[in-house]
């Protein structure tokens, strides 16, 4: 071990972002990023992060490359938080450098810092040597983005809000071949975010309403898993869009208030609402942020695209479909 530490190392790593069904907001315990309350999620095969990272005893400092731009400042102090917790691990004193690098918009409200934290997980312990197992692997990236532990696995997943930071850590429910669904992703704004997640979370506990729904939300879990094992979309959409208005209740009536939502998220939302009237198996969530994630069987995906491109401020429509497991490249 001690010669294998002597030269540079490096590991590169694909991870996918991931989409909740099951909203996590608010932490019990912020250090740590043990959640309020259970989520479940899908990752978005086809939109992903691929991240090097690479150990080297001429480094002075950690280095961080985010879509070919030298980063500082606090995304870097993310960064070497989780390298810090890597090194502690591998008993290991070198700076590292990172270049990450994402096929789909950053910072927007596409869990962007999901798949970062996930490669950055499995590249920056692969490349000091470790051989973690996937629970390791999600409670490790867990501490750099809470939702980030639920793209280490696979496919269609569950993050158990655990009691601990060894109890909460996310698993497969269901694999990525399990249930052949479509997320049409409607852009309407490609601009950072005014406050991110992480501050968000902080503001959970100042609503009235967020006791209310962390009380109920065992029920929309029990729900939207049997839906996802049953395959039921009917079923599937009711929780979903009910879950996601829970969410946004909590952020609207925060102290201070968020309000992520742009006329053009309303207008997809209205539109989504009248296709499934009309019959087209379709329903819609929205993390934190203005853009719309709307959902459906893969055999209506081109005709859902279709229709999203057509309403005024939706800038473009990426499509994903169930992802695999963070994995080495």
């Amino acid at each position: 071990m001690e010669c294998y530490h002597l030269y540079m190392t490096t590991a590169t790593a694909q991870a996918f972002p991931n989409i909740a069904f099951i909203k996590y907001w608010g932490n019990r315990d912020a250090h740590f990023r043990i959640p309020s309350n259970a989520s479940i999620s899908m990752n978005l095969g086809g939109l992903e992060t691929r991240t090097q990272v690479t150990f080297d005893p001429a480094l002075k400092n950690d280095q961080l490359t985010l879509n070919g731009k030298p980063q500082s400042g606090k995304s870097l102090e993310r960064v070497s938080a989780v390298l810090d917790l890597v090194r502690q691990m591998a008993a290991l004193q070198r700076f590292a450098r990172v270049e990450s690098n994402n096929n789909f918009p950053t910072g927007v409200g596409i869990a962007s810092s999901a798949s970062a934290f996930a490669a950055l997980s499995l590249a920056a312990s692969a490349a000091a040597g470790l051989a973690l197992s996937e629970a390791e692997l999600s409670r490790l990236a867990r501490r750099g983005s809470g939702s980030a532990c639920r793209s280490v696995p696979g496919g269609f997943v569950e993050w158990q809000a655990g009691e601990d930071d060894l109890t909460s850590y996310a698993f497969s429910i269901a694999s990525p071949g399990h249930w052949d669904l479509s997320d049409c992703i409607a852009i309407v704004s490609q601009a950072p975010k005014p406050t991110g997640s992480t501050e968000g979370h902080a503001l959970a506990a100042s609503s009235p309403l967020q006791a209310a729904r962390l009380a109920d939300t065992p029920r929309r879990l029990d729900f939207c898993r049997r839906a996802i094992l049953d395959r039921d979309f009917e079923a599937f959409a009711e929780v979903v869009e009910q879950d996601c208005h829970l969410m946004h209740a909590v952020m609207i009536t925060s102290t201070p208030p968020l309000l992520y939502w742009q006329p053009a998220t309303l207008a997809v939302m209205q539109a989504v609402m009248d296709w499934r009237k009309n019959g087209l198996p379709v329903c819609y969530t929205i993390d934190a942020g203005p853009n719309v994630h709307v959902l459906c069987p893969t055999a209506s995906a081109a005709q859902v695209i279709s229709g999203l491109t057509l309403i005024t401020g939706v800038e473009k429509v990426l499509a994903a479909r169930p992802g695999g497991p963070t994995h080495l490249v």
